[in-house]
């Protein structure tokens, strides 16, 4: 009987921090830009430039991104969270960077300046249904290098290095499980990628995006 009791209780107990914890999945979409940056091309056909980049983040493939978020109810931190994100961000050189090249016919990161973070996430009190929130993390860039140049092409997926992300934004709680927020999210992502040739290929990228989704809390 004392083993069936104590038993009992343990599973009770399980299922309570079962219970406890709080899965969040989010997925958005959004606007984003990237200031110029400087590329440097070392070994064979060395050169450096200044970048112009376009977003074009509503042309295929678009802007998007995935969240899967862990808030530390069991751990009685419910304000505080952890966070996986995967955000497929994308830049194009503008027509005014070309001319700086020693004639490249293509550069751009357009199937994805990815970057994979894993984030600290800080909720606040929820007000009228909002409940805003700010996260920050690091992880790794990586893109799919698109360049096409006299020495060669190259159009492959790389580890560019580290990236890291920031964000500040709100929910809004339709019921219980499902929400949808807006958000601006910022991205530093390190590039450091070998191009086809042999050359190395450095640059580092800014990425600033407003962005809204939806959530499903369980």
């Amino acid at each position: 009987m004392m083993r069936t009791t104590l038993l009992t209780a343990a599973i009770l107990a399980s299922s309570t921090a079962i219970a406890s914890a709080e899965f969040q999945f989010s997925a958005y979409g959004g606007w984003q830009t990237a200031p110029h940056s400087l590329v440097t091309v070392t070994g064979i056909g060395a050169e450096s430039f200044n970048a112009g980049w376009d977003g074009r983040s509503f042309e295929m493939p678009p802007y998007w991104g995935v969240r899967g978020t862990y808030w530390l109810e069991r751990f009685n931190m419910p304000e505080w969270g952890v966070s996986v994100d995967f955000t497929h961000a994308k830049v194009y050189a503008d027509a005014a960077t070309f001319p700086k090249t020693d004639n490249w016919t293509r550069f751009e990161f357009s199937d994805g300046i990815n970057i994979l973070t894993v984030n600290a996430m800080r909720r606040f009190d929820r007000w009228n249904g909002f409940e805003p929130y700010v996260g920050v993390g690091a992880g790794l860039s990586i893109p799919h290098v698109e360049v096409t140049r006299p020495e060669g092409t190259t159009f492959n997926y790389q580890i560019g290095g580290a990236a890291f992300q920031a964000q500040v934004g709100a929910n809004y709680y339709i019921n219980d499980w499902l929400s949808v927020f807006g958000e601006y999210q910022f991205n530093y992502a390190m590039n450091n990628v070998t191009l086809t040739e042999g050359a190395k290929l450095e640059t580092n990228i800014i990425l600033n995006a407003f962005v809204a989704g939806v959530s499903v809390h369980f």
